[in-house]
């Protein structure tokens, strides 16, 4: 080996390794999900339309990336039965529920079971992808899937919704999820 400096070539490439006498106790994945198991989330459901037909699942992991422009993200876990049809879906439909909508996020939640049995619940758009009625929802063009892990993180650029600024739906009763139970987020849990 050439060094670039003369004085170096008396030191062979396993000098340069530092050995550490201190090893970090191993942070494991029943770690990980005991630390986010505390940490509440909005609840949302997501619907997509794909060569077999609409899906749905329930997901807590949405959040905003940029407002200018309006880009979110949410991630689904590769054990998902919905993940072949968001991984090619152009669009999705992103349902922010509230507490009065407990009973689509058990929906979205509930493997095995046609999501869409139900037809009073929900509608096509003009595009293809379903909505249910009365929520507050948001389409997005889908810009990347990046794989992490386990799991597969779908960044999506909103293009429509039902809710504006100057034609915002009434406030529902938050819905939160800590801890594998449902909370309705109202004036009562203002800490403040």
């Amino acid at each position: 080996m050439t060094h670039p400096d003369p004085s170096l070539e008396h030191i062979t490439p396993a000098e340069h390794v530092v050995e550490t006498t201190h090893s970090e106790p191993e942070f494991t994945g029943d770690d990980y999900k005991a630390v986010f198991r505390h940490h509440p989330g909005g609840v949302a459901l997501i619907t997509a339309v794909g060569p077999d037909g609409p899906i749905a699942l329930t997901a807590t992991s949405v959040a905003s990336v940029s407002a200018e422009p309006p880009i979110m993200v949410f991630s689904v876990s590769e054990f998902s039965s919905s993940l072949p049809t968001l991984k090619v879906a152009e669009t999705v439909v992103i349902h922010f529920l509230g507490a009065d909508d407990l009973r689509l996020a058990r929906l979205g939640a509930t493997s095995g079971i046609d999501r869409f049995a139900d037809t009073t619940l929900w509608e096509s758009l003009p595009t293809g992808e379903p909505v249910f009625h009365g929520t507050r929802w948001v389409r997005g063009q889908v810009l990347e899937r990046v794989e992490a892990g386990g799991s597969t993180l779908l960044l999506a650029q909103a293009i429509q919704s039902n809710v504006s600024a100057a034609n915002p739906a009434p406030e529902p009763v938050g819905l939160a999820y800590v801890n594998r139970k449902w909370y309705g987020l109202t004036d009562a849990a203002v800490i403040e």
